[in-house]
Order: C-alpha cells, then sequence, then structure tokens
C-alpha cells in the first residue's frame, strides 16, 4: 500500500466520524440556539470528532473490524455524548 492509499484509507475510516459532528454540531446550533449560544461550531465539531474518532477505534479494537452495527451504534454515542456533555456544563 502506497502512503496515499494508506492516508486515505485510515481517512475514510474516520470519515463517517467527522462528518456526523460536523451534522450534529450544526443541529445543535440551530435547534438550540440559546443553549449553544456561547459554544463556537468548532469546539462542538472537535469534541464530536474527537468521540467519534475514539468510538471507531474502540469498535475496530473490540469487533475485529469495521462496519457492524454495533460499532455504528458506539460511533453515535461517541459523537453525541462528548457534545451532550458541552452543553449541559453551559447550563
Amino acid at each position: 500500500m502506497s502512503p496515499l492509499d494508506a492516508f486515505w484509507h485510515i481517512a475514510n475510516l474516520f470519515a463517517p466520524a467527522w462528518g456526523l459532528a460536523a451534522l450534529l454540531a450544526l443541529a445543535i446550533k440551530g435547534l438550540w440556539r440559546r443553549e449553544a449560544k456561547s459554544l463556537a461550531w468548532r469546539r462542538l465539531w472537535a469534541w464530536g470528532a474527537a468521540g467519534g474518532a475514539a468510538a471507531v477505534i474502540a469498535a475496530v479494537l473490540v469487533l475485529g473490524r469495521d462496519g457492524k452495527m454495533a460499532g455504528y451504534a458506539l460511533l453515535v454515542l461517541g459523537v453525541a455524548l462528548p457534545q451532550w456533555w458541552l452543553l449541559s456544563i453551559k447550563r
């Protein structure tokens, strides 16, 4: 595998986590405007992306491969919990 292929392989592994984190951050900023007013979009995305990336790594380690439904459930939790925590500490 060439270095470029390895880069794309890793990027595609984490792309669902980063994309879901971006969509959820946009939804939070749109639906909970008052509660999320003091939170930057990038901060919401970064925490969600980090949690999602950790969940993807955990799913690969525990389940043995990517693409299982339990792994995707862990991904959703990994993205949502840090963003929920950021909203809850602002109250």
